[in-house]
């Protein structure tokens, strides 16, 4: 074995007992809270790749959308079939197209009784709340009904909220943060969304 093989035999041996050493210490069982966030892009799709896992092993689903809901999604459509999936969706398109503060809200607060519900119910082992950041950012909804919604939540049901911006209390909550991070996007070289890739 020469001496290269040798240097990676040992790097390799190392890592090993690292991962091992933390599978060994992870005994807790229970649902998190994890929130994809920042301003690059895939952090819904990311979401949905996480409800097809679930619902690939039959648990049950509840994914609420709050922005993009009137939007074409091809996960939705591929999924909403599965008797384990319930989807509620806003429905009122991008706020910069509807303009309405007031009927964003109303809509926001309808969607948001349908999320509780799934929240408070034992038999969703994971919800989705599809970019609630921005009902947080604009004031349609208030952090602390948010927070104590997910505190309240049954021990063993996961939460993933995806948007940009997360405020910072969900940020302090969460297991699991992940940040999109855009280095370079297509949309802002002129080039159009493309139906089955960006949506």
């Amino acid at each position: 074995m020469n001496d290269r093989n040798q240097r990676h035999q040992r790097s390799m041996e190392k890592l090993k007992a690292h991962v091992d050493e933390k599978i060994a210490n992870a005994r807790e069982q229970r649902g998190l809270v994890l929130v994809f966030t920042g301003n690059g892009k895939g952090k819904t799709t990311a979401a949905w790749g996480t409800v097809t896992r679930a619902l690939g092993y039959g648990y049950k689903v509840g994914v609420v959308q709050f922005i993009k809901g009137v939007w074409e999604c091809g996960e939705r459509e591929r999924l909403e079939q599965d008797p384990n999936l319930e989807v509620a969706v806003m429905a009122t398109g991008f706020t910069w197209e509807t303009q309405d503060r007031e009927a964003d809200t109303a809509a926001c607060r309808d969607v948001w009784r349908e999320a509780a519900k799934m929240l408070a119910d034992e038999s969703v082992y994971l919800v989705v709340l599809d970019e609630i950041t921005y009902m947080l950012k604009f004031g349609y909804l208030d952090i602390a009904t948010v927070i104590q919604a997910l505190k309240n939540r049954p021990k063993d049901q996961t939460v993933i909220l995806t948007g940009r911006n997360a405020h910072r209390e969900l940020l302090e909550l969460a297991d699991t943060v992940t940040e999109m991070q855009e280095v370079r996007h297509a949309f802002n070289d002129g080039v159009q969304a493309r139906r089955g890739i960006d949506y």
